[in-house]
């Protein structure tokens, strides 16, 4: 009996050693792979670049591989599993959720400060020179959404203009065409209409709606759970970008990075940045508090779900509060 005992003892032994032995294995395994992330071309998302090419992701203890996209390759490359991460704006983090794809907001990086814009041709002042009159946007998206707004700002409804479906890089021609008497577009396309139609002009631009149109990373809900200390050096990594950017003494060593990321000169850069209020962790921290209205980012998404049910964007109204998870600021 006695050696019995201690031979179901040793079982044990083997047996409660093996299975911390093979979550560690599996940890190290994980920890072995990069965080992948996606991002594209919008200037809250290509000040990533700063961090990449100072190498301020070494310098955190984490591991990280940026990958480059179109918007909506990136969007299809994390709903495939390719990605642990990828930029996107509050409203398209929950069609997104709500296609079958699992992803948490984790970060807020920017919202659009005025690269987003409702264009009028010659002679349009204001929202009330486009009743009766037809405006063309890429339907469904964030301009469509800045629409809505305006117009509701302005005292009228969607059904007082005839709204055409044009897609976002098509529409500086369609404005050219003098089909439309406005546009909803978002830069650099919003740059070429005004280039290119004389006398056009934003009637209303994302400046004037300060959160209603945020950027986020979002990530994979298994990435998050198994790499939250490696997110949290991700986050950090964020405030000193944001900070590099914004500090006078650097920011033109900033916009010469980013610029050279999407092939522009840094003047021309300099335009696009102007239209994006970058966040600070301080200031992405108090937009992560549960409130309504666009200066939290759960009345901001609240707004975009309404937006993307009415539009038939998807079926029925997403989970806010299991969308976003503000834990990774505490930290900061």
């Amino acid at each position: 009996m006695k050696s019995r005992l201690k031979v179901l003892s040793f079982k044990k032994l083997i047996i409660t050693a093996a299975v911390p032995l093979a979550f560690a294995f599996s940890n190290i395994s994980q920890a072995a792979q990069p965080l992948k992330i996606g991002y594209s071309d919008w200037p809250g998302f290509v000040a990533w670049q700063v961090a990449i090419e100072k190498g301020w992701f070494k310098e955190a203890g984490v591991d990280v591989k940026f990958e480059w996209f179109d918007y909506g390759a990136s969007i299809e490359a994390f709903s495939a599993g390719k990605l642990d991460s990828v930029g996107v704006t509050n409203g398209d983090a929950l069609v997104m959720g709500a296609g079958g794809g699992k992803n948490v907001i984790v970060l807020i990086t920017d919202y659009s400060n005025g690269n987003d814009m409702i264009i009028g041709k010659p002679g349009v002042e204001s929202f009330k020179d486009l009743k009766g009159k037809k405006v063309g946007t890429e339907l469904g998206i964030v301009d469509h959404l800045l629409l809505l707004y305006g117009l509701e700002k302005a005292g009228m409804k969607e059904s007082d203009v005839t709204l055409l479906n044009v897609k976002i890089n098509d529409t500086p021609q369609a404005l050219a065409s003098g089909d439309l008497a406005a546009i909803g577009v978002f830069q650099p396309s919003a740059g070429q209409a005004l280039k290119l139609v004389h006398g056009s002009k934003p009637i209303f631009t994302s400046a004037q709606a300060p959160g209603l149109i945020y950027d986020v990373f979002t990530v994979s809900p298994s990435s998050f759970s198994n790499r939250k200390e490696d997110w949290k050096k991700v986050v950090g990594v964020w405030g000193k970008v944001v900070d590099y950017i914004n500090d006078p003494k650097t920011q033109a060593d900033a916009v010469k990075i980013m610029s050279a990321r999407v092939g522009l000169k840094p003047t021309e850069y300099q335009t696009f940045l102007k239209g994006t209020r970058l966040l600070s962790l301080k200031e992405g921290k108090a937009v992560f508090v549960k409130a309504d209205g666009l200066k939290s980012i759960y009345g901001s998404s609240k707004i975009s779900d309404d937006f993307n049910v009415k539009n038939a964007i998807y079926k029925g109204p997403q989970n806010i509060d299991k969308a976003i998870d503000p834990s990774l600021y505490k930290a900061y």
